[in-house]
């Protein structure tokens, strides 16, 4: 049941990649970690497997085939769709520089900013329509109530 809800929010474009940007974020930050504390990064992405979904999961493992062969991280990351634009120009100026665990952390942020401000958009556009379904429901309740006194109302004139 939980999967085939997940299977079709992923199937909506918006939300599906709002969810994926929210996983990669996860990843990307999870990579940075161990990549500061000295863990090559190919073991490093096998460790990260399991933070993103079935389907997500497979990319992952292709991308760690081609940076085992000799490609880029930025190249088999964007090949694999593991990377926004943005985040492929990032990695490889943290590839050039020396500096790939705190360009993932800053790739996370930019994932994670990115996620927070659809979920505050998303908010702003469903709070009036909840607001109006409550009114609707809290105005039939009582509607509801006085049906039966103004039935009696009538029965007794």
């Amino acid at each position: 049941m939980r999967s085939a809800v997940a299977q079709r929010l992923w199937r909506i474009p918006s939300v599906g990649e709002r969810i994926k940007a929210y996983q990669l974020g996860r990843v990307y930050r999870t990579l940075g970690m161990l990549l500061r504390a000295g863990i090559p990064f190919v073991r490093a992405v096998g460790m990260v497997e399991g933070l993103l979904s079935e389907h997500l999961r497979g990319r992952l493992a292709s991308a760690r085939k081609s940076i085992e062969e000799g490609i880029t991280v930025s190249s088999a990351l964007t090949a694999a769709g593991l990377a926004s634009p943005v985040a492929a120009r990032m990695l490889l100026v943290g590839e050039r520089g020396g500096q790939l665990g705190d360009m993932l952390d800053r790739i996370s942020r930019f994932y994670d900013d990115e996620t927070s401000r659809f979920v505050d958009w998303s908010t702003r556009i469903l709070e009036p329509a909840l607001m109006a379904v409550l009114g609707l429901s809290v105005g039939a309740v009582v509607v509801l109530m006085y049906m039966p006194i103004f039935e009696l109302a009538g029965a007794i004139q």
